[in-house]
């Protein structure tokens, strides 16, 4: 009985004296006006996705950009009323509006002020090199030809009608969500807390619901490898609303996309190596332990000769960089150039150019064993 009793009171403490602020919203009646449908979704608009496909953020604590260009990506699409996977520079949004790896995070109304005001551009202009630390950082020259803007945001009611409401008439939702551990642990189905501490917080986008089966449907930075392929379907009675930015806060609604949304640049991403992977002789491997001594958290780790492959559209040359010194220049698809080096880590830098002379970077870092 007294383990209870110190159980129950530690748990008391706990809440009681948490310094983060978080409520829970359960399921209300659609009291407040026109009835909305059971089921809507982003990813299913009269058949067609708005939705881009499932990014990763790791290692970096940048979950405010990703979410936030989640829901500009698929507005993009919208508006246009076309699928072409835009893709916009999460890491210029991070930094750019004040966002530090030693802090932890970007204020999400820093954010969302600095997509009014400036906007963001694509990724060709600032990739994101997936690196665990704060460095000097600058986007390509004219960036701000390649930017998206929004005209305003706000800040969402928390009952259900008022979410369902602005996620049908604005977009997708930026939401602020406290999870518990057995978050990390999701692997399919509709979400419910079952175990665990309070693990911290975290920002994503919702793009849908469903009545049926009550939950919400969320695009996460975590990578294809966690939830549904990097989706998460969490009951409504566990979304747990941080509000971060005062009370009333934690669910953002943006508003009045419009920019260069479709910039004639060349698109280009280093698709192998791979972050959290292992090379040898080509072989590819999953990583093991993701934290090693001496070893950059994320960067591929090479043993022996590895080609460096590139996928790039809108393109008709692509130069290979090593520690910012040009090796290698490809005209012909497929891209790619062999990486062979030295012990130590190093960075792979490729640049794709397009018939009217626009750039697009890709970075990244890699450890090589020699």
């Amino acid at each position: 009985m007294k383990k209870v009793m110190i159980l129950l009171l530690v748990l008391l403490l706990v809440f009681v004296y948490s310094p983060v602020s978080f409520s829970i919203r359960v399921g209300v009646k659609h009291d407040k006006g026109v009835d909305l449908p059971g089921f809507f979704s982003w990813r299913d608009v009269n058949g067609t996705d708005y939705t881009t496909p499932i990014k990763d953020q790791s290692p970096a604590p940048s979950c405010e950009a990703y979410a936030l260009v989640a829901a500009l990506e698929t507005m993009m699409q919208y508006k246009l009323r076309m699928i072409y996977y835009p893709d916009l520079s999460e890491t210029h949004l991070y930094f750019y509006a004040g966002g530090t790896y030693k802090a932890g995070y970007v204020n999400l109304v820093d954010a969302a002020n600095y997509l009014v005001e400036h906007g963001v551009p694509d990724e060709g202009c600032f990739p994101d090199p997936h690196r665990p630390y704060d460095f000097p950082f600058e986007s390509l020259p004219g960036w701000e030809n390649r930017t998206v803007k929004i005209r305003g945001w706000g800040w969402v009611d928390h009952d259900m009608y008022a979410m369902k409401k602005a996620l049908i008439e604005h977009g997708p939702l930026v939401v602020c969500m406290i999870f518990w551990r057995d978050f990390y642990y999701y692997h399919g189905g509709v979400y419910r807390h079952r175990w665990g501490r309070v693990a911290g917080g975290h920002v994503m986008a919702i793009v849908g619901y469903d009545d049926q089966d009550r939950c919400w449907i969320i695009k996460n930075s975590w990578g294809t490898g966690w939830g549904e392929h990097g989706w998460l379907r969490i009951s409504y009675d566990d979304l747990w609303i941080g509000e971060w930015y005062g009370e009333g806060t934690g669910v953002m609604y943006l508003d009045g996309v419009y920019g260069n949304l479709k910039p004639d640049v060349p698109k280009v991403d280093i698709v192998e190596p791979k972050i959290f992977h292992n090379y040898i002789y080509g072989y590819e491997f999953p990583v093991i332990f993701r934290k090693m001594p001496f070893i950059q958290k994320g960067a591929p780790r090479i043993i022996g000769s590895q080609v460096v492959r590139v996928e790039a559209e809108n393109t008709n040359k692509v130069e290979f960089y090593l520690d910012d010194e040009l090796e290698y220049v490809d005209e012909d698809e497929p891209y790619e150039w062999v990486l062979k080096t030295s012990l130590g880590l190093h960075t792979i830098k490729v640049l794709a150019y397009n018939e009217r002379g626009n750039i697009s970077e890709d970075v990244m870092d890699v450890f090589v064993f020699g």
